[in-house]
């Protein structure tokens, strides 16, 4: 599944590239065209490479150097048509010709950026010297080009005589323009060669930008390198959702950080609405993503699982265009999770509230019969809800609550059937009409 695809998920990934700070738009294309990795060497190696870009970045020493290679990057241009017509040997006009020379002069200037912060070996530049020898006869480096003089003497002497008006003549002007469209062959001719190292130059220059920013988040969200677990488990400590955290701070409200871990069985999170746990939800959606996609992971630390797929049910399903209820795109999505659960793939399910769209007795059954259903399968399954299920025994998480007419979100291990009755502690906090309140708490004594 490429990152484009996967963008808009609830977990807040968007917040997560739109926050990424890249520096060419070629780099953010071939960012949102990567695959979501799921294999332990793949993801390791891609961190490795950021590892170094994160230490280079930690050093003050290196800002002005970073600032450099920065501005360097914003000249990277998306070349491949022209790449791929060199490569299928059709001459060049001089703008195309011109972006060959530009990012030969990049790849050159960035090459020796690299070998100052000892990142050279990391990410590897192909020398294009001799390209930018063949484009840039007078040796000047700078990023134009046109038919220099120096490519042809005759050439030379006919635009020398165009210049005096004394001697223009239509006939030695397409002698000219004859002569400019045979060097263009022969530059084509001599560049072909190097059509396939030039698009390799490209893509590194945009892994340069897309690591650096990667690094860059990092270090200005308070991310970090998660760990891959060799014992099918998940463990976060002081996990946060980095678009909420901006939020609230905006509102000079904070935001608690939360704990917590699950293995391959069920794992139920229980408690009242507003208690913060489809957050939790989104959360941990979202840092399976982050790592599966090489970013840094909202966390002060985290061992993570790998999944070849990811669920993540959490908003209202309803479409008119398909003619589905709630409830009936609610269960169209919880199915295909059980039909994936039957295959060999890995998945992680992580699905909010489920069957809260109909009525709580036949809502209980359905919840309850879910995690019965999946509990032997080797996945990995969360449910948030704020029924009052059987769990069988599976490993209960409930929203610590209201304390002090504040809420603790602290994730507390509970019991089976322990559901928290904060509801009306809650909106009574909220400073909802008192005498609902008192009526409401008049009925639920009634019924005890």
């Amino acid at each position: 599944m490429q990152l484009r695809k996967l963008i808009d998920s609830p977990s807040g990934l968007r917040f997560m590239t739109d926050n990424l700070c890249t520096h060419s738009g070629y780099s953010r294309k071939l960012l949102l065209e990567m695959t979501m990795m799921c294999d332990k060497i793949s993801i390791e190696k891609s961190y490795s490479v950021m590892k170094e870009f994160y230490q280079v970045l930690q050093n003050e020493e290196n800002k002005n150097v970073i600032q450099t290679l920065q501005f360097k990057l914003c000249k990277l241009k998306d070349i491949n048509h022209t790449l791929s017509r060199l490569a299928s040997s059709v001459v060049l006009d001089d703008i195309e010709l011109f972006e060959v020379k530009n990012l030969a002069i990049l790849s050159a200037d960035v090459k020796i950026i690299l070998e100052k912060l000892n990142l050279n070996e990391i990410i590897t530049i192909p020398d294009l010297e001799d390209v930018v020898k063949i484009l840039d006869p007078d040796g000047l480096r700078i990023a134009t080009f046109y038919i220099y003089d120096s490519y042809s003497e005759k050439l030379a002497s006919l635009r020398k005589k165009l210049k005096s008006k004394d001697f223009y003549q239509d006939a030695v002007y397409n002698e000219v323009q004859a002569l400019e469209d045979e060097i263009r062959g022969e530059l084509s001719d001599k560049l072909k060669p190097y059509s396939e190292t030039l698009t390799i130059a490209m893509n590194a220059l945009a892994q340069v930008d897309i690591n650096l920013a990667k690094s860059l988040q990092m270090k200005e969200l308070g991310l970090c390198f998660p760990t891959l677990s060799d014992e099918n488990v998940a463990r976060y400590e002081g996990m946060f959702h980095p678009e909420v955290r901006s939020v609230l701070r905006e509102k000079n409200t904070d935001y608690q950080n939360v704990n917590i871990s699950y293995e391959l069985k069920p794992l139920i999170i229980m408690g009242a609405n507003m208690g913060g746990k489809t957050i939790v939800l989104k959360t941990l959606a979202l840092c399976q993503y982050l790592m599966q996609f090489g970013f840094g992971v909202p966390a002060s630390k985290a061992e993570m699982m790998i999944f070849d797929e990811i669920f993540c049910l959490t908003t209202d399903e309803q479409s008119i265009n398909k003619g589905l209820s709630s409830f009936a795109a609610e269960m169209k999505n919880i199915d295909a999770v059980i039909r994936a659960s039957q295959h060999d793939s890995r998945i992680l399910a992580l699905i909010d509230e489920p069957a809260r769209t109909t009525n709580p007795t036949e809502g209980t059954a359905l919840v309850s019969s879910l995690i019965k259903l999946l509990q032997d399968k080797a996945m990995g399954l969360v449910v948030v809800t704020h029924y009052n299920i059987n769990t069988y025994n599976n490993k209960c998480l409930r929203v610590r609550g209201l304390e002090n007419g504040k809420m603790n979100y602290e994730l507390v291990e509970t019991y089976e059937g322990e559901v928290p009755h904060e509801a009306l502690n809650i909106a009574e906090n909220l400073g909802i009409a008192p005498q609902w309140i008192k009526l409401a708490k008049e009925i639920l004594e009634e019924g005890r």
